[in-house]
């Protein structure tokens, strides 16, 4: 019973406690996961029971929270195979072509020659955000981008989303750094026990007593001048 629409170029958070349902959302949306009753769909048509690779053709990307790029295979390659295979490029070439401009986005062009497994952890976020931004998205699912990374590395990842929604791109982002959500997202979508617990401004969210009962807790309600 989870309902929610968004809009053309609007930037959603999605929150919640750990368990609460939010890559699993994700997995449905992007279909991994196949809907046991409900419907999705995207532009005005139905989209649940598509394979997953029809739906990025259709310009629904995602990212991984747990980030497995071809290890053997060069950052550029990872890049390409994404715009080869679910971006709509017509040959490698130009799959590469596009693969070099979206590393050169997220800033690693410097290492596009060498194999994927040997990047950090940080690097492999870029990577993973560069492959999905390689298959041409109108709408973007981030599953916590900035999880294991140190400030320095969250603001740059920042920083790239902000970039990315002064594009108009249409952007879900899972996340539990509530600086990032603040930050980055007009309305925020809060999950607890696979129900929609609220949906609102970010200003309003923090102040929810449900949803500061549920995951934001006591201390973060203080600190943001919360009733609670």
């Amino acid at each position: 019973d989870v309902s929610f629409s968004v809009a053309p170029g609007e930037v959603v958070g999605l929150i919640g406690p750990n368990g609460a349902g939010k890559t699993t959302l994700v997995n449905l949306i992007s279909g991994v996961h196949r809907l046991s009753a409900g419907m999705i769909f995207f532009e005005g048509r139905r989209i649940d029971g598509l394979r997953p690779h029809r739906i990025a053709r259709l310009g629904i990307a995602r990212t991984f929270q747990i980030v497995q790029p071809f290890p053997r295979m060069s950052v550029l390659d990872n890049v390409a195979t994404a715009a080869l295979f679910a971006g709509g490029s017509r040959d490698p070439g130009e799959a590469r072509a596009r693969a070099a401009e979206q590393l050169a986005f997220v800033g690693l062009a410097d290492v596009a020659a060498q194999p994927a497994g040997i990047l950090t952890l940080a690097a492999r976020k870029r990577l993973e955000l560069a492959k999905s931004l390689a298959m041409k998205p109108r709408v973007l699912l981030l599953d916590e981008v900035n999880a294991g990374l140190n400030p320095a590395e969250i603001a740059v990842a920042l920083g790239l989303i902000q970039r990315l929604a002064e594009r108009g791109l249409t952007i879900l982002i899972i996340e539990h750094l509530m600086k990032v959500v603040v930050t980055a997202c007009a309305r925020v979508i809060v999950l607890h026990h696979g129900e929609l617990l609220a949906d609102g401004r970010p200003d309003e969210i923090v102040r929810d007593a449900r949803v500061v009962e549920a995951y934001l807790g006591s201390r973060f309600a203080r600190a943001h001048g919360s009733p609670r």
